[in-house]
């Protein structure tokens, strides 16, 4: 089950163009591409005649029209043109979808339309200050279900066995989590001090020696994430201090778009406080973030099938408060939107 009254990340702006593509969202079939203005149309990819995706059709000025029996429909859905003559049947429609672009992304409105509002797409500072730098990589395909990415996403000990390589040190397996709810989601962090940077973040950090290290992992509903890395010179960081004018941060937004139960699009990109610029360094840590990203997903598939075919019951541990936490409200979420749609229907 999904909360549908949320914002969701459909496609990178880029993958959007002046083709019909069908885009999948919640287990829905969406068609998708822009008109003649550039604006981003999205509707439901099935012709109400004999349901024929309308992606399998053509644009024809700047309406879709069926590729079967020539069926036309306009950006709002509503169709313009049937064959035989006469009186167009009154339910030869389709459902049209509230999108928005922003921050490169094209997003979808996947619940009652009356109430989707742009200004609730979440807020990203720094995304375009000159001052920053970011880094991006494509859309990541996982075959797991969406929480299970959040969970990984709220879970800052996986570090230390998953990505040994890049991320992890000593100080991730054994340093305390802080937990905390937020009014739209989950928090889970903790302050890593007067350690030896860990080799992804050696390579970037401009200050010598040792460091205070902030791990912030936050996950917002329905499924869009923000991790915060802060690394600063050892002796100046913690709850209390007053961060080194070398401090690096980078934030990492992360969107997970449930393509079905089983099935994740993930969408990432990179923030950062140093040499904005710096082409060469976009590429590297562009690289090497996927190549961590790569160990999640193999790590993430795999538990996908070991939790839809367990041959007993999985347990839970201590570190997985935030992610339980989190998944708690979020089905009180979907269960309360689902007693709204159930009374409105009576």
């Amino acid at each position: 089950m999904f909360l549908k009254n949320a914002w969701y990340v459909a496609a990178w702006s880029s993958e959007i163009v002046n083709s019909l593509q069908q885009v999948k969202v919640l287990g829905e079939k969406i068609c998708m591409f822009r008109n003649d203005e550039g604006e981003v149309i999205a509707m439901e990819d099935a012709c109400p005649h004999r349901k024929l995706p309308l992606s399998k059709g053509r644009i024809k000025n700047n309406n879709v029209e069926c590729g079967y029996h020539g069926l036309t429909f306009d950006c709002a859905g509503q169709c313009v043109w049937a064959p035989g003559g006469g009186r167009i049947p009154s339910a030869a429609r389709v459902r049209p979808y509230p999108v928005h672009e922003k921050y490169g992304l094209v997003w979808i409105w996947m619940g009652n339309a009356a109430i989707a509002d742009a200004d609730d797409i979440i807020d990203i500072p720094n995304f375009d200050d000159p001052e920053w730098g970011i880094n991006r990589g494509a859309a990541m395909e996982l075959n797991c279900n969406y929480l299970l990415m959040c969970d990984n996403l709220l879970d800052p000990t996986h570090v230390a066995w998953v990505h040994e390589t890049s991320f992890a040190t000593a100080a991730t397996k054994d340093t305390p989590l802080r937990v905390s709810k937020t009014d739209n989601g989950v928090i889970v962090h903790r302050w890593m001090m007067d350690h030896e940077p860990a080799p992804f973040y050696k390579k970037v950090v401009e200050f010598e020696g040792n460091c205070d290290r902030l791990q912030h992992y936050e996950v917002r509903y329905p499924s869009h994430a923000l991790i915060k890395a802060v690394f600063t010179p050892a002796g100046t960081g913690g709850p209390d201090g007053s961060l080194h004018e070398n401090t690096f941060i980078m934030d990492s937004f992360n969107f997970m778009t449930p393509t079905n139960e089983g099935q994740t699009r993930y969408y990432w990109f990179q923030l950062r406080n140093i040499r904005p610029d710096d082409a060469a360094l976009s590429q590297m840590m562009s690289e090497d973030v996927q190549h961590a990203f790569e160990e999640d997903r193999e790590v993430l598939n795999a538990v996908q099938k070991g939790m839809s075919n367990k041959p007993s019951p999985h347990i839970d541990l201590p570190i997985d408060g935030g992610q339980l936490r989190f998944r708690r409200q979020l089905q009180a979420m979907i269960n309360e939107e689902q007693q709204v749609d159930q009374q409105m229907a009576e």
